[in-house]
């Protein structure tokens, strides 16, 4: 997309506007489109030739919502008129915007992911983590498992697939959930997991009762 970097300074948008004065929100209106905005399919070069050229700016956008001025096409069509301070009736001008719901998974993975897969920030990710058993139908391994899912069954992923642990690993990277905890044999017989931090990396050997207060804080 291309913008006038006028639109970065936005501390203007917390002064009060007198909505009562047509005056008012016509120079606000006018403030908040004069700026060149648009994306490559409505790029207009002559317009953007305009721009000072300390001042343009390009770079990747996600649409995740839409503003839309009607004026008084609606009001006037149903004849819906109001009375002014001065008692004269007028057309009121109309407006609307919404967010798309649906389209904000994709733009949040847009903005947070690596070659990996997703990385879900914590307070928007499906699950807080996936439980990965790395052997499953070893009646330890699946047992420390359950153990974690009981817990909290709405917060975890559990993989409990008959598959290599390889598969598991990228499969829970491409995912993105933010954490990832590993239960194999050994550590499972230690009453002990490894803990991944997805967005990090990090790994950690752990109790199962120290991961599972670091996975489900907050």
């Amino acid at each position: 997309m291309f913008y006038d970097a006028a639109l970065e300074d936005q501390d203007w948008l917390d002064e009060p506007v007198d909505t009562n004065s047509p005056e008012a929100l016509e120079a606000f209106f006018n403030r908040v489109t004069t700026p060149y905005a648009a994306t490559d399919e409505m790029h207009d070069a002559t317009a953007w030739d305009g721009v000072p050229d300390d001042r343009k700016r390009e770079g990747r956008g996600v649409e995740v919502g839409h503003i839309f001025y009607f004026g008084t096409k609606y009001t006037q069509a149903m004849d819906v008129s109001v009375s002014g301070a001065d008692g004269a009736q007028f057309f009121p001008e109309m407006g609307s915007y919404g967010i798309g719901v649906s389209r904000l998974a994709g733009a949040i993975i847009e903005a947070c992911h690596d070659e990996n897969g997703i990385i879900w920030p914590d307070s928007v990710a499906p699950f807080r983590a996936a439980i990965l058993n790395l052997k499953s139908g070893d009646a330890v391994c699946d047992a420390v498992c359950e153990q974690i899912y009981a817990k909290a069954p709405e917060a975890f992923l559990y993989d409990d697939r008959a598959e290599r642990a390889g598969v598991k690993f990228a499969d829970a990277d491409l995912m993105g959930h933010p954490w990832q905890i590993v239960v194999g044999p050994r550590s499972a017989k230690e009453g002990r997991v490894e803990l991944k931090r997805r967005a990090t990396g990090e790994r950690q050997e752990l109790s199962v009762d120290e991961a599972l207060a670091l996975v489900l804080a907050g």
